[in-house]
């Protein structure tokens, strides 16, 4: 150690500073001063027995029987009860005692606040995990409720995961909170760090080298979108040992987008919440049942999609590889060089080096037909051509950012000639909207939970009603005021009795179940989906074409048609009869959603991957989902 320097400083005093540097090193330190007092004790009443009382140390072991004993009532204060001797050894035995009651004493309190302070440094979360092929989390939102959820899930047939969260939020608190509302993870651990994802030193506790994937979660903030981005440069810029895990995000903001994806690099994946939601209420308001079909399709706990190379399709077509799976649906293939085609053409001849897109309940059950497929009943299948699409009409209640986009899109789905009509509690919007080629706009003022204001809009002269919540309002409240707004549309069409289907945005999932009260027809939960989005991204990263394709209103998209269009209403078939009929039409056959059920809960009617033989009837009001171009 070097000493302090300078005159005037006195042997004592640099003494004193020796000292004291040495006893804030920590329960150590202390510990190694207790010892050492100790010995001297043990030492000196020893040597003072030698020399005091001599005939009394000879009768006990000379020097080293006595050094024994005074360490064992340095130790044991009830040890000294069997002493004999005389007066000086006594008290010697006596001051042993004595000095070590102090000094055990003192050690069992400096243990004591070592292991509080040990723990309580534990409870801050600032140690480092030690795993391998783990899912990181950076950052906190309740997003994360969900993502936990759904990779608990994924990874029920894995031996042992783990999921490391790092946030600028107390430990505790954060896994608390998952206890509380995930509830049991069994085999996958959920570790929780406290940190800031843009420092290097925190990073280092969820040991993002050796992880499989990384997920950016958007915070509660006012800017979100400017966090993912800057956390996004930082995992960039970083120096990586070993393999890169590839990074997933999303931004809320479309403006956000190029310069996420810019920060990221060309190994992350960061997707635009705002144009995905956009793009599902659009097309759920022409499809009641959508936003069912894609839960189910972005959850692990119904079906998924999986990508697998598979050598003995090689040379045959599309077409003629939809009947080639027992247990799964191909959707599409996957080319060399990372393009993806959903539902090419059934001509499109399978590749040496393609792989196929599958639809599956789980990896593990996916396997080739080892007989013919199913009969097919051909006298089921209707020959009667889809009915000509027409203009329509209509109707959006609320208004939030999300609405000229919505409109703007709408337009590229209806035929010339259509009209939508604006029920909004706010200014005339239709001057800031870009010029449109099929939709006629117009405007009326109007409070969305008002029920007089609703009947005066006519809403039986619409086929189709969206009610937008109000980003202006807490998310609860928000959910609340379109709840009301719902339960009025669904009595005012019982008293007119000319259906028409409603589509709503909400924000919260657990309001989902409250609502079906409401017999809406579907409910977009854009927040949900983009977190079933970006864990299915974190599992497999090569979903991100898939997904995109699916979105893309210039491919093949979901649809649910009419099963009238595919299959006789009444007449007994199988799902393999149903696949030869959209084959036919230049589709792929997904599954089909039961009319009676649209309103039960969880899968509201929607069955995706059913038994290609089981027996099938499908009545005219039923849905057949399938990947189809129009």
């Amino acid at each position: 150690m070097r000493w302090p320097s300078g005159r005037g400083v006195r042997r004592r005093d640099r003494l004193q500073y020796w000292f004291d540097t040495t006893m804030s090193r920590g329960t150590t330190a202390l510990i190694g001063w207790l010892g050492l007092a100790s010995a001297a004790l043990v030492v000196v009443v020893a040597s003072l027995a030698i020399v005091i009382a001599p005939r009394d140390a000879g009768d006990n072991g000379h020097w080293a029987g006595v050094l024994w004993r005074s360490l064992l009532r340095t130790l044991d204060a009830g040890t000294m009860g069997d002493d004999e001797g005389t007066g000086p050894y006594l008290a010697l035995m006596l001051t042993s005692t004595i000095g070590g009651i102090f000094i055990v004493s003192a050690l069992i309190g400096v243990l004591t606040t070592g292991l509080e302070n040990r723990i309580t440094e534990l409870r801050k979360g600032r140690s480092r995990i030690v795993e391998h092929d783990h899912t990181v989390l950076l950052g906190w939102s309740e997003q994360v409720f969900t993502v936990v959820a759904e990779l608990v899930e994924a990874n029920l047939s894995e031996r042992r995961s783990c999921v490391a969260i790092l946030a600028d939020r107390d430990k505790v608190e954060m896994e608390d909170a998952i206890r509380a509302r995930v509830g049991d993870t069994g085999r996958t651990r959920v570790v929780c760090r406290r940190g800031n994802p843009l420092k290097v030193a925190d990073l280092r506790l969820v040991s993002p080298d050796t992880a499989r994937s990384i997920m950016v979660v958007s915070p509660p903030v006012a800017d979100p979108d400017t966090h993912v981005v800057k956390v996004l440069l930082s995992l960039g810029a970083r120096s990586w040992t070993g393999r890169r895990p590839h990074v997933v995000g999303a931004v809320q903001s479309s403006a956000s987008l190029a310069a996420a994806r810019l920060a990221g690099g060309p190994l992350a994946r960061v997707i635009d919440a705002d144009d995905i939601a956009i793009r599902l209420i659009v097309q759920s308001h022409r499809q009641s049942g959508l936003s069912t079909v894609y839960t189910d399709l972005l959850d692990f706990e119904g079906h998924e999609f999986y990508i697998r190379p598979e050598p003995s399709l090689a040379g045959l077509t599309y077409g003629q590889a939809l009947d080639a799976y027992e247990l799964g649906i191909p959707v599409g293939l996957w080319h060399t060089g990372g393009t993806v085609s959903m539902n090419p053409p059934m001509d499109t001849v399978i590749a040496g080096g393609d792989e196929i897109v599958l639809l599956a309940e789980d990896d593990l059950l996916i396997r080739l037909a080892g007989t013919a497929r199913p009969p097919v009943v051909d006298q089921a299948i209707t020959t009667a051509a889809p009915q000509p699409r027409r203009p329509e009409r209509t109707l959006l209640i609320g208004w939030n950012h999300r609405a000229p986009k919505i409109i703007d899109l709408l337009d590229d789905y209806v035929e010339p000639g259509s009209a939508l009509d604006i029920a909004a509690p706010c200014e005339d919007p239709r001057g800031a909207l870009p010029p449109l080629a099929r939709l006629t706009i117009g405007h009326t003022p109007c409070d969305t939970t008002d029920r007089a204001q609703l009947e005066s809009l006519d809403v039986g002269s619409y086929k189709h009603v969206i009610v937008l919540s109000d980003e202006d309002r807490d998310p609860e409240h928000a959910d609340a005021r379109t709840l009301v707004t719902l339960l009025h549309l669904r009595d005012m069409e019982d008293r007119i009795g000319d259906p028409y289907s409603i589509v709503s945005e909400i924000h919260d999932d657990a309001n989902r179940e409250i609502a079906q009260v409401t017999k809406a027809d579907d409910f977009v939960v854009s927040d949900k989906l983009i977190s079933l989005m970006l864990t299915q991204l974190s599992e497999n990263r090569h979903l991100f074409h898939v997904f995109a394709d699916l979105l893309d209103p210039t491919g093949s998209e979901i649809y649910l048609k009419p099963a009238s269009d595919y299959l006789r209403p009444g007449s007994t078939a199988n799902f393999a009869t149903v696949m030869e009929a959209a084959r036919r039409r230049g589709e792929t056959a997904l599954g089909y959603r039961h009319r009676a059920s649209f309103h039960t809960p969880p899968s509201y009617g929607v069955v995706l991957n059913p038994d290609k033989a089981a027996p099938l009837t499908l009545s005219a009001d039923d849905r057949v989902i399938v990947l189809a171009e129009k």
